[in-house]
């Protein structure tokens, strides 16, 4: 048995780190899941969002991978220390990679974060940031809207710069050189978003340096897959498969199948 990486977020947001770790580590299978049915997790307290990502933690452990990526910002900001301590692989979230990566981009050392208003109200970015550089100037931003207008399938529609421009209005017009997209789900509005913003912002999505740091741990522990057959990934999602999938393939490019999950515990749904 192919032993995967285990990738969860609130929703579809996760999708964007799940693309690039196909491309990085093609012959990784990769295990999915997006809680769409208690999608988003920025506005909920962080007891809760430890809750829920537990949970889909121990859902996960059935299929015994050898990697678990957190690749949701709210949930790596307040889980990820929890998941760590709870399990006995290696796991990794999308915060400090982000961070490294907006790190080697700036010039003018000013640097703009967006996210959910859990991830915002953790300052976990500004934290992660300043560890790495403490002169740094963080300016930072809560967009309530954006995720939950991914998880509707809207990215691709003609409201998105708008609804895009009056979330981003408040940093507009601050001298930043690269803005952190610390939402997974953001990567699907960048062409609004860096309409919005202008040339002169590099856009910083995480998904990219995860997937590196995913391949750099894998190797360090001899767990990189062997196999020479192609993956069957398995997608599951708590919510409404149909547009889950229609999102995913989107996204993706490719055909998928998706098992949907009904959770049973009480309490929480």
């Amino acid at each position: 048995m192919q032993h995967a990486i285990a990738i969860l977020d609130s929703g579809v947001g996760g999708l964007t780190v799940v693309k690039e770790i196909m491309r990085q580590l093609p012959q990784e299978k990769i295990i999915y899941f997006g809680d769409t049915a208690r999608s988003p997790y920025g506005p909920r307290p962080a007891d809760e969002v430890r809750l829920f990502t537990r949970q889909i933690v121990d859902y996960l452990a059935q299929f015994a991978p050898k990697m678990i990526v957190i690749a949701c910002n709210t949930a790596t900001a307040v889980a990820l220390d929890d998941i760590r301590r709870h399990v006995g692989i290696p796991v990794v979230g999308v915060i400090h990679p982000g961070a490294r990566a907006a790190i080697k981009s700036t010039r003018s050392g000013m640097i703009g974060v967006i996210g959910t208003e859990g991830t915002i109200r953790s300052g976990a970015y500004e934290q992660a940031l300043k560890r790495i550089s403490p002169g740094l100037q963080v300016f930072s931003l809560a967009c309530p809207r954006l995720a939950p207008f991914v998880e509707r399938g809207l990215f691709g529609a003609d409201e998105a710069e708008d609804v895009v421009r009056s979330s981003l209005e408040p940093i507009m017009n601050v001298p930043m050189d690269c803005l952190i997209l610390g939402c997974t789900h953001y990567p699907f509005l960048a062409d609004a978003i860096g309409q919005v913003m202008g040339p002169g912002v590099k856009l910083i999505s995480s998904a990219d340096e995860t997937a590196r740091e995913v391949s750099a741990i894998l190797y360090h522990k001899g767990l990189l897959s062997e196999s020479a057959d192609i993956p069957l990934h398995q997608f599951f999602c708590s919510g409404d498969p149909a547009l889950f999938k229609q999102i995913a393939q989107t996204w993706l490019s490719e055909q998928i199948s998706i098992t949907p999950v009904i959770w049973q515990v009480p309490n929480i749904v």
